[in-house]
């Protein structure tokens, strides 16, 4: 089975709801833009970031969109915006564009890049 890329989930994700679209790619920018090597590919219905480790991802869901943060509970959350209470993963909810500088998400991928190269 071919691997979906990562321009067939956004088309999928903007056929369903063009907010969670534009938030996915307003995500991606500032991965991109905070992360320069980046990559990117298609698991688990998302899109996973790498950067020598994979250390996000981003996924939609009908209510908000998640930044899924690989060994987030590693991070120190100073800014108390991380969610989750698992062994590894935390998260950050955004419903709306105010959300990313809200959250300080800038703040949290070169800590979740950190955390993911220390796991590895």
């Amino acid at each position: 089975m071919a691997t979906k890329t990562v321009q067939a989930l956004l088309d999928d994700i903007r056929h369903l709801d063009g907010e969670q679209y534009s938030l996915v790619n307003s995500v991606r920018a500032l991965v991109k833009k905070t992360v320069p090597s980046v990559s990117e590919e298609v698991k688990y219905g998302g899109i996973l970031f790498s950067s020598g480790v994979q250390f996000c991802g981003v996924f939609a869901y009908k209510q908000h969109v998640s930044v899924e943060f690989v060994s987030g509970a590693k991070i120190s959350d100073t800014l108390g915006h991380l969610e989750g209470v698992g062994k590894g993963r935390r998260h950050i909810k955004l419903h709306s564009a105010k959300d990313i500088k809200a959250k300080n998400l800038a703040h949290y991928l070169p800590l979740a890049l950190e955390a993911a190269k220390s796991d590895a």
